[in-house]
């Protein structure tokens, strides 16, 4: 069995190969653009990809090479033509697929779980993020120590697919794996239960929570930031963003609420890392109100919706299919963002009817801030549906009751009030019953 410890200076940069294996079926995208997304995925870790990529249909899978003989040695012509030195194969292969592969192509070869993987693990940020990535890795390097690798390669950031100087050294021994995966779950455990409390403590806050959803590169990001002032990451790449991030916001009504962006879903996204991420997409299980943000300009838009609510629906967040029962009453919200990339006229005033038609849809350009005041509004309306109206008399002196009323409350209406002895204004403020009360005691009315 060959040893591949001599491609372990494959770094950036590297010539890569992308194939993609259609295996028929029933297929939510077209395959031409799930070739694309594999491409935009090895270009997200820094590799060359060039133009070359190939999809070959696939009638029965080969349990040693998932490819048909022939396309074996296709494909091994193809990468010795553009002398790469990694084959990108978007599906997930066996260990035994993937050393014989290797052996047959002369190349180092990932498949699409090591590749999300690889990048998760250069992206994560956070202690709790590298850690979860981590434990995903391991789980998935358990299983091909059939390879005959003899330790883990040594991190650089992501985790040693590509090669390259790092941090750690462990030794790839499933004893000494499972050590590790036990300790580094002790540790997350902890986490889960700090990141527990802080949830708890903001749900005795008077503060509601809005979580951010989304495919990968759908402009959860850009949106954020448009609606925080915040300035978070955000690039035209795919995982742009893996860390939560929560950042206050104030919507017309509502002096206060919890924005949080996360990581962004993507099509057969790793069973590591579904589980391994979620004590992180748990915190879209507590929010008062989660936005789905989809890309709308994406030719495969519902496609990436179903990928994402097939996530979701794993957390419990959303139901799905028959019998299904939603454990989150939070409502969700689609944002059909990147209006700005909509080329085609005709197209976008049918994307503008459907999104009119539909109750649960807001139609933006994060980018440019189209339709974002009005979105400001719809998610004031939906979290303050327990709101009232109160009619309020103040003297026209008393600033710090009018200002208290602008930052806690909606002030729908504001004018001067007539009386014989002092100038007063009358307002008609819609806010919270408890911010109510709180402003009678905190200025003496009652």
């Amino acid at each position: 069995m060959a040893h591949f410890s001599e491609r372990e200076e494959v770094t950036r940069g590297a010539r890569a190969l992308v194939v993609h294996a259609d295996l028929g079926g029933r297929q939510r995208r077209d395959v031409s653009a799930r070739l694309e997304e594999a491409r935009g995925l090895a270009l997200a870790i820094g590799l060359d990809v060039g133009e070359e990529g190939a999809v070959y249909r696939v009638r029965q899978s080969r349990p040693a090479t998932l490819f048909g003989s022939g396309q074996v040695e296709e494909i091994g012509r193809l990468a010795a033509d553009m002398s790469a030195e990694l084959v990108v194969v978007d599906n997930n292969l066996t260990p035994v697929q993937q050393s014989n592969l290797e052996r047959a192509w002369g190349a180092k070869v990932i498949d699409r779980t090591g590749l999300i993987l690889e990048i998760f693990g250069e992206r994560a940020a956070t202690a709790e993020g590298r850690l979860q990535v981590e434990l995903a890795h391991l789980d998935y390097q358990a299983g091909r120590l059939v390879r005959s690798w003899t330790h883990l390669e040594r991190q650089r950031g992501g985790f040693g697919f590509l090669g390259g100087p790092g941090e750690t050294q462990i030794e790839a021994d499933r004893r000494m794996i499972r050590d590790r995966m036990a300790r580094i779950r002790r540790e997350l455990d902890q986490v889960t239960r700090t990141r527990g409390l802080h949830r708890a403590r903001r749900q005795r806050a008077p503060w509601p929570v809005i979580a951010l959803v989304g495919y990968t590169n759908a402009g959860k990001s850009t949106l954020f930031n448009r609606l925080t002032g915040a300035d978070v990451m955000a690039q035209d790449m795919l995982f742009a963003t893996l860390d939560p991030t929560m950042r206050q916001i104030s919507l017309p009504g509502i002096d206060k609420a919890i924005l949080s962006d996360t990581v962004g879903f993507v099509s057969d996204l790793p069973h590591q890392l579904v589980a391994a991420f979620r004590a992180t997409l748990e915190e879209v299980l507590s929010a008062d109100l989660i936005l789905h943000v989809r890309d709308i300009a994406h030719p495969d838009s519902d496609a990436q919706k179903e990928d994402v609510l097939d996530v979701l629906a794993g957390l419990g967040a959303v139901p799905h299919g028959e019998g299904g029962s939603d454990a989150n009453p939070a409502p969700l919200i689609e944002i059909w963002n990147k209006a700005d990339l909509i080329d085609d006229p005709d197209r976008l005033v049918a994307v503008r009817a459907r999104a009119d038609e539909e109750p649960d849809v807001a139609l933006v350009s994060a980018l440019t801030g189209e339709g974002i005041d009005a979105l400001k509004r719809r998610l004031s309306d939906i979290l303050g549906e327990g709101h009232r109206r109160y009619e309020i008399i103040l003297d026209s002196a008393d600033g710090a009751a009018l200002a208290w009323l602008h930052a806690h409350g909606d002030v729908l209406l504001e004018e001067p009030e007539t009386s014989d002895d002092r100038a007063q204004v009358r307002l008609s403020v819609r806010m919270d019953p408890a911010d109510h009360e709180r402003f009678l005691r905190q200025f003496g009315l009652i």
